[in-house]
Formats: C-alpha cells, structure tokens, sequence
C-alpha cells in the first residue's frame, strides 16, 4: 500500500541490492533483490495505488483520494480487480464535483468490471440509474433499475431502488 514515490524507493533500493551482491558474489541474493525489483515494478503497473485511494475514499477525503488517483497514468493497465474500483471512486469524486457526465462515464466503466459483490455492483447500476433520471431518459433510468433489482442484496439498496422507480414513473 505505497504511494508512486515508495514503490520507486523500494524499487531503487532493490536494484542497488542487487548490485551490492553481485559485486560481492552472491549470486542467490542478487537473484532474489532482482525478483523483488521485479515484482515491485509489476505491482506498480497492476495495483498502483488503490487501495492507498480505498482508505483515503472511505475515510472521506476526496482531494486526498483525487491525488492518489491520478497517479494512475494509463487505467487501462490496471488488473480488473483494481479497474473497478477505479472508476468508481472517479465516479463518486466526479459526483461531489456536479460533474455528471464524467460521473456517468466512469460509473458505465465501473459497471463493466468486478466490484466487492452483487450489492456493490447494484449500487453502480443504482448511480447509473439516478443519472438516467436527471437527464429525464426513463428507458435507460428502468432498464439500470431492472438490473440493480437482480443484484440488490440489502433493504437498503432495494428501498433506493423503488424510490428511483417511482421518481421515474411520475416523468
């Protein structure tokens, strides 16, 4: 759970390891700084810092959250687990910034990758859905719903459901 700067330090730190045991032939040791080396600079690619993001997101520290984001270079090389998240705390940042069509966009991305489970996932559709709403395009506001019904779990996630159905039904 680094941030951009850590991982470079440690991959630095790795490198010059495994110069250090090569320069004193320890050829095990330099094999294995160079696996750790390596092994940082593909979870720099993979996992960059979600879930440095995550714990900022959670604790409701948006500008922080915004910050580790973008040190995201290319999303697109994100592993699909990490993809998800992703977008979606783009999303919910693209939410508080009443910026609705990037909203929009990020939460669609997030729809297409996996998230914690099924109620998560409604809750995207559920986003999804709301913005459908605030553009007054009710085929999409329903078919979003019908799929958030699916995978709604909790009362919760349903009671927010029938709510947005019924601001739908009156359009």
């Amino acid at each position: 759970m680094y941030n951009s700067k850590g991982r470079y330090a440690l991959m630095a730190l790795f490198a010059i390891s495994a110069v250090v045991c090569l320069f004193y032939v320890q050829y095990q040791l330099a094999t294995l700084a160079g696996f750790l080396f390596a092994f940082v600079i593909w979870s720099h690619f993979k996992h960059s810092s979600i879930l440095l993001a995550s714990k900022h997101f959670k604790n409701g520290d948006y500008e922080r959250t915004e910050k580790v984001l973008a040190e995201v270079h290319n999303p697109d090389r994100l592993a699909r687990n990490r993809r998800g998240y992703y977008e979606f705390m783009r999303a919910n940042i693209a939410l508080k910034k009443e910026a609705y069509d990037i909203a929009e966009h990020h939460f669609q991305i997030a729809s297409r990758f996996p998230l914690g489970g099924k109620n998560d996932k409604a809750f995207v559709l559920i986003h999804l859905a709301n913005l459908a709403l605030r553009k007054k395009d009710k085929e999409r506001c329903t078919a979003y719903l019908n799929k958030a019904k699916e995978l709604a779990v909790t009362a919760k996630t349903q009671d927010i459901i029938s709510k947005i159905e019924k601001e739908a039904n009156s359009l």
